[in-house]
């Protein structure tokens, strides 16, 4: 889930766009007839790997937010900007988003880009796909395009393993949910200060 903070940002505009891209997903699923792969893992299978897999990844990111891999300028610009906008919102417009973000980016950029592809040019080549334009769907600096697309790569592999959609879907609300959680409760962590609106 990638924001742009802006003022006067309405939840209700941002809810109704993350909505649009769970429809902007499903209609090319409809149109063009691509097989969506949702047998792979039992509900239980793809909640609790979807769980460990977010929260394993958000520990990735904070392993590197302390190197000098995401050091740059702009990304912390980026990290500083999402801190004041989770700061500013409820929990439950927070929650909707990355719930909404979790179904809708990953029929998008799984189910609709990385299975069409995948099934004309290969499954490599579908994984490729999607993350790059993942990537630059979140391209909001160099270093976090390279981040986003890094993950979105994470994810296109774990789809094409598993053969689970909602594994995924899991996996990427949780994990925003996650950073969410700790650039409002710890932002310290990301070498950032508690100075933002209530918590």
């Amino acid at each position: 889930m990638a924001v742009k903070r802006k003022r006067g940002f309405s939840p209700a505009v941002g809810l109704l766009f993350q909505a649009g891209i769970v429809v902007l997903g499903l209609l090319p699923l409809w149109l063009f007839d691509i097989p969506v792969a949702t047998e792979g893992l039992p509900v239980l299978g793809y909640l609790v790997w979807g769980v460990a897999g977010g929260v394993l990844t958000y520990g990735l990111l904070l392993l590197f937010s302390v190197t000098d891999v995401l050091s740059s300028d702009s990304l912390q610009k980026h990290i500083r900007d999402l801190h004041r906008f989770v700061r500013s919102q409820s929990w439950l417009v927070l929650i909707g988003l990355a719930v909404l973000a979790g179904v809708g980016e990953e029929l998008l950029f799984r189910a609709v880009i990385q299975g069409w592809v995948g099934a004309h040019l290969g499954t490599a080549a579908g994984v490729l796909a999607g993350a790059v334009v993942f990537g630059l769907a979140h391209a909001m600096s160099r270093a976090y395009f390279l981040v986003a697309t890094a993950l979105g790569a994470v994810f296109g592999i774990a789809y094409a393993v598993t053969d689970s959609i909602q594994l995924v879907m899991v996996w990427h609300a949780v994990y925003d949910l996650v950073v969410i959680l700790v650039l409002r409760r710890y932002p310290q962590l990301f070498g950032l200060s508690r100075t933002v609106g209530p918590g």
